[in-house]
């Protein structure tokens, strides 16, 4: 009997055809709308505009990410334990950063923004309601340090 079923089972579930969520109609009024299926259930009508919706209060949020602020704007000091500062670090909107005057490359990792600058590894938290949070680490001297927003 279980010879019969495994390759049944394996049959049937190799025959199966994919499911689609949406149709193409659907996604283009929802593209048009400026809606998400999400936003719909909210009230967002795909038989309007996006002008129309935006004036409702509904926006595509993933359309509206790029005029989004990122957390990490401004200008920040990192400082040793002593007070004294170690680096000055700016970060504009679009994420670029750099430590002290010299552009450097970030990237974001687990919800923190971290950029190196020689053996110094700066991390940034994301979610800025976390304090404290913000450090630095040297692992050439085996220092850490906070880092501070002016």
């Amino acid at each position: 009997m279980n010879r019969l079923i495994l390759p049944a089972l394996v049959i049937l579930i190799a025959a199966q055809s994919p499911a689609y969520a949406i149709n193409d109609t659907y996604r283009k009024q929802l593209e048009q709308s400026g809606c998400t299926q999400v936003s719909e259930t909210q009230g967002c009508d795909i038989h309007k505009s996006k002008a129309e919706n935006a004036k409702a209060g509904f926006s595509n949020p993933t359309a509206d990410s790029s005029s989004a602020q990122t957390p990490y704007v401004g200008q920040w000091v990192a400082k040793s334990d002593a007070g004294a500062t170690v680096a000055t670090l700016r970060i504009d909107a679009k994420e670029q950063v750099w430590v002290n005057g010299k552009q450097v490359n970030a990237k974001r990792i687990d919800g923190t923004l971290q950029f190196r600058q020689g053996k110094i590894l700066f991390t940034l938290q994301g979610d800025r309601s976390l304090q404290n949070q913000d450090y630095w680490t040297d692992s050439d001297a085996g220092t850490k340090g906070p880092i501070q927003i002016e």
